[in-house]
């Protein structure tokens, strides 16, 4: 179904709020939640002309929907359960969470510092715990992880996939004990032209490469992790929960 056409609203009742959710992934996601329905609520840590612009966009998909500045890397603050308060204070106590937020440095594991790790781990791991505590009405969250929590990716990457395979251990763990109540999942994309892919070194090469091996002749675009995720966070999919699930075209079932 078209992001920009009428059809059936399975998101109706639900608010959503969307980490890193102005621009690349995160907004492919919260496109599509608010063309089936919910009320979208969009962080973002620096573009705030890209976020108003995507709050609009949702608004004009039939949404209500805001945007808020939030960093989530600072260990000493309190950034989750004020984000949570906002969206409650806005929009009403969220039920679905994407915790999609992602930020660190491209550095090798030998060069990194604890302040690097820290920033790391609070990002992609912690943050979201500290959100599914502030957020007790939560029915389904989806982690955005990546490939590197499982595999060895080149360019400097180790540090960024730890912490990422941090998050998907929490959701695995976070699954068994919130259920019944709330599922938790996380979905891993292949290599997706975004601003953030783009900040690694040599990404023409990077493209090129993950292009070339993959299966399905093309790389994936947010609007598809937007498809899966919606999938994942829906009704439909109440007997998943606990999963990685992969949308990459593909490219990682070859050797």
């Amino acid at each position: 179904m078209s992001v920009d056409g009428p059809g059936p609203q399975p998101f109706a009742d639900r608010i959503a709020l969307v980490t890193g959710g102005s621009k690349g992934i995160g907004a492919g996601i919260a496109r599509r939640l608010a063309a089936l329905g919910a009320d979208v609520a969009v962080t973002y840590m620096r573009d705030r002309d890209t976020a108003d612009r995507t709050v609009e966009e949702l608004k004009g998909l039939g949404a209500r929907a805001c945007a808020r500045r939030a960093f989530f890397g600072d260990p000493r603050g309190d950034v989750p359960a004020k984000v949570v308060d906002w969206v409650t204070a806005e929009l009403g106590p969220p039920t679905l969470l994407v915790s999609n937020a992602g930020t660190g440095v491209e550095r090798s594991l030998m060069d990194t510092r604890r302040s690097h790790w820290d920033w790391a781990v609070e990002t992609h791991a912690r943050s979201m715990l500290r959100l599914v505590q502030a957020a007790p009405e939560l029915r389904s969250v989806l982690a955005v992880s990546s490939l590197g929590a499982q595999r060895v990716l080149p360019h400097a990457y180790g540090m960024l996939a730890a912490s990422k395979a941090a998050q998907e251990s929490l959701v695995r763990y976070l699954a068994v004990e919130l259920a019944p109540r709330c599922r938790v999942n996380a979905v891993t994309p292949g290599l997706v032209d975004t601003d953030a892919a783009r900040g690694f070194g040599r990404h023409t090469e990077l493209f090129d490469a993950a292009l070339a091996r993959t299966p399905s002749r093309r790389l994936v675009r947010p609007d598809d992790v937007g498809t899966l995720a919606a999938f994942l966070l829906s009704d439909e999919a109440e007997m998943i929960t606990g999963q990685t699930v992969v949308i990459d075209g593909g490219y990682s079932i070859l050797m």
